[in-house]
Order: structure tokens, then sequence, then C-alpha cells
């Protein structure tokens, strides 16, 4: 078939405009120097704050954010179910609660700005029928009001509890108005039933005649409101026991069924082993808790197969992150200030942020290399701001070499870890 004159004119424009930006690329690593390319990052980073909130409305509505509503007694492990899924330490969940409605209290991980995962608890519940009818009244006029969020419910119970009249009565009320929302029932505590002889968790799942006893008769209690159950036991590390998120892998796999495609893809990636792993810096623990979520949000926004459209988007997403860095390292920064520390590390860099944009020309999968490279540069920014923030914590004055071994470092094991 003999090609279209406007199909011929199609592929002459996108050839010459690729040609032209491999052309300006390569004056551009050529010509500039170090100062020219810093001066052009910072400008890159100099957004007016009326653009940054307009911005981040944009980021927030392509984000795959989970809304996962807790309801549980007090002590009943939601808490717990926070930490094991944000890997974020039980005191700065404490500070990031925030009073939503009368008896409930929202979190947004990683930052107020950009969540994809927002926790709503249910405070105060006990075993009075008043106190359940406010709670479930509270919780269905907030489902009510429009949103693109995925909700989960998540009702938790301690395995030796079975005083759950209340919470089954709120469990029937939001699941007969609200069928389309999964409700999963999350059973806690599950060492206070190990026989005595037993001092640490077994093979999951735990297979005890005194817990599978208790576990049927929460299941059955249940049945016909919840969707799935799942067994967990979050503890501290001074309690002893080992791992300290027993469950976390099923209580994964389980929300990712619950969830829609995109937002079970982003519970995986949070969930991540690799990611989530111990390490013996505390800071570094929690940044990188803080970074993981920024760069799967830099990852879908990057998405957008249209060439530098997207990198206004990715800079403001960047520049919160930086920002929300400072504060975890008590450093105190504006906006503005969080920009500059951006372009004064980020200079070294800038030949991939332009690879990462012209790649969007290839048919195909270039939106795909894009958004893993995106989020790979995100990953590799928030390493290099936790240098740059520990060594001002430390009283000492960055070292750019430093700085730039460990983005460099960081971006190669991100760029496999994002594929």
């Amino acid at each position: 078939m003999v090609p279209s004159s406007q199909s011929r004119q199609n592929r002459f424009q996108t050839r010459a405009l690729k040609d032209l930006w491999h052309n300006a690329s390569d004056r551009l690593q050529k010509v500039l120097p170090v100062e020219s390319v810093s001066r052009l990052v910072s400008e890159w980073f100099d957004i007016s704050d009326d653009r940054i909130a307009e911005i981040l409305a944009q980021v927030r509505a392509q984000l795959p954010t989970t809304e996962a509503l807790l309801v549980g007694k007090p002590q009943a492990g939601k808490s717990s179910l926070v930490r094991g899924m944000t890997g974020v330490c039980e005191e700065i969940i404490g500070q990031g609660f925030r009073p939503h409605t009368q008896n409930t209290e929202r979190y947004n991980y990683p930052s107020d700005d950009l969540p994809l995962l927002v926790f709503t608890d249910t405070v105060g519940l006990g075993d009075v029928n008043q106190d359940a009818q406010a709670i479930a009244s509270e919780l269905l006029g907030d489902l009510q009001a429009e949103t693109t969020r995925a909700r989960v419910l998540i009702l938790t119970v301690k395995i030796n509890d079975f005083a759950t009249d209340t919470l089954q009565q709120i469990a029937r009320q939001i699941r007969k108005q609200h069928p389309e929302i999964p409700c999963l029932l999350a059973i806690t505590n599950l060492h206070e039933l190990y026989p005595a002889d037993v001092e640490n968790h077994p093979t999951y799942p735990p297979n005890y005649e005194e817990v599978d006893r208790a576990v049927q008769a929460l299941q059955e209690s249940f049945s016909g409101w919840c969707d799935r159950s799942v067994l967990v036991d979050f503890t501290l590390e001074e309690d002893g026991y080992t791992p300290v998120f027993y469950g976390l892998e099923t209580l994964r796999d389980t929300l990712a069924d619950l969830l829609p495609e995109a937002e079970a893809r982003a519970i995986y990636q949070l969930l991540d082993k690799e990611a989530s792993q111990e390490l013996s810096h505390l800071y570094r623990d929690v940044a990188r808790r803080y970074i993981l979520p920024f760069s799967i949000a830099a990852a879908t926004v990057a998405a957008v197969p249209l060439p530098f459209a997207t990198m206004p988007v990715l800079t403001a997403l960047q520049v919160s992150m930086v920002g929300l860095l400072g504060k975890l390292y008590r450093q105190s920064i504006t906006r503005s200030q969080a920009g500059g520390v951006v372009s004064a590390i980020a200079g070294g860099f800038l030949a991939q942020l332009v690879g990462r944009e012209l790649v969007k020309f290839v048919p195909g999968f270039g939106s795909a290399i894009a958004a893993s490279w995106a989020a790979a540069y995100t990953w590799a920014l928030g390493e290099g701001a936790c240098v740059y923030f520990g060594d001002l914590m430390g009283g000492k004055k960055p070292d750019p070499a430093k700085i730039q071994s460990a983005m460099r470092s960081a971006f190669d094991e991100a760029k496999e870890r994002f594929k």
C-alpha cells in the first residue's frame, strides 16, 4: 500500500524533530560549561507557587492512590499495619496523623501533597452501640465524596478478642451502602495464642490448634461482610519476634488481589523486600521509605508520551521530595531552597534528564523506558539528598564528589529495580 502524503509528512516531521533534539542534546553537552548547566537546571526548578500548586494537582490526579479505611479497637494493630506498609517508625506515624472528623484521623504517605497511601484511622472505638453508629456515620459521609482513589476497608481484630459486635455493625452498614469497596479482615497479635514453649514466629502461616480455632471463629463472625482475611503479627524490634512484620507478604498479595491493577502494582513496589530491607543508618532507612513512593510517582508522570511536557511536573515532585527529606534530617528549608539543593546536586545528571525525554520518540516502548528512568533518577536524587543533608546534620560541608558518586551508584541500581 502506498503511504498517503499526510502519513509521509507526519513521518518526516517526527524524524526532523528527533534529529533536532539529538543535535541539540549533543551541542548542549559539548558547548555548555558546568556553570551554565547548573544555571539551566536551577531555572527548571524556579517555579511560582501558583504553578507548583497546579502541577501538584496534576500529579495527584494521575497517582495510583489507595485509601485504607482502618477500623478496629485501640491496640488492635491499626498503627502497626501502617508501620508495616510504610516502613516508617511509630513516632513519625503519630506525628503524621491529623484529626479528620470527630472520630477519625488521617495520615498521608509519603506527604500531604503527593499521597500514594492514605490511611483513615478510627479512634475511640469501643463496644458501645452509640460509638459505633457515630463512627459508621462519619465513614459513610466520607465515602459519599467522589474520588478517583481506590478504597479498601481493613477491619483489625486481635486474635483473642471475640467481643466484635460493634465492629460487625460498622462493617454491615458500610458494605450495605458501598458493596463496591472491598473489605479485608486483618487478624493480629497471633503470638498471644502461641503455645507456652514457642518463643518465635513459626514458618508462615502458624499451624497451632489454638490459633486455628480462634481464626476460624473470627472468620465465621465476619462471613458475608469481609471479602478476604489475613493473619499478621507486626511487632517492635524489642519484642524479640522475627520477622518483625510477620505476614507482610501475604498482606501485600491480598491487597493486590482486592485493588485495581495500577494500585496493586504500587502496593507491590512499596512493600518490595529490596527497598524495605533493614539498614544500619536509621535516617537513610526511613528516607528510602519516602524516596520510593516519590520514585513511583515520577514513573507515573513520566509515562506521558510528550517529550519535555512532563519536566515541570517531575521538577515539582522532586523538589517536594527533597524538602521532605530535609525535614527528616532536621533541616528546615523552604520550597525554593529545596529547589536550590536539587539544582546543586543534580547538575551532573543533566545528560540523563535530556536522554530520558528524548527516548520518548522511540515508538511503542519509549514511554515505558522514560518511566523507568524517571523513577531511577528520582531515587538517585533522593540518595544524593540524603548524603547532602547527612553531611549538614553532622556539621560537615557537603562533598560534591561524594554526592555525585552516591547518585551514580544509586541510579545504576535503581534502573534495574524499576525496569
